[in-house]
């Protein structure tokens, strides 16, 4: 289960892609979404100019926050998203930021080219 962060003065922590993707399947935050638990909310969804990982083409590369049903945050995740629905490379959101606890943590993102 998803616990909220509840003070936003927690410690902000960097951490391996590894490490995040963990925390996150463990929670099962993706499931929870599927299954009405968490909301998911489209923050940013672009076009690729060109195919991104071997992914068809008018793949969007997306960014979501989860939400709790008391509209507290979570999470944040990105995403491929195929023109069939379903999402690209791992198949999984890619988390970049969780809001746990005790601590924020964090992947720094790449620079877009």
């Amino acid at each position: 289960m998803v616990t909220p962060l509840s003070n936003f003065h927690a410690p902000v922590e960097r951490v391996s892609e590894d490490e995040i993707r963990q925390i996150f399947n463990e929670g099962q935050y993706y499931e929870q979404t599927r299954s009405g638990k968490l909301i998911e909310v489209l923050m940013k969804n672009n076009h690729p100019d060109r195919p991104i990982g071997g992914e068809p083409w008018c793949t969007h590369s997306q960014m979501l926050f989860y939400y709790t049903t008391r509209r507290e945050l979570v999470a944040i995740v990105h995403q491929y998203r195929r023109p069939d629905g379903t999402l690209g490379l791992s198949g999984k959101p890619d988390p970049k930021k969780l809001f746990l606890k005790d601590r924020i943590i964090y992947v720094p993102t790449k620079p877009s080219h």
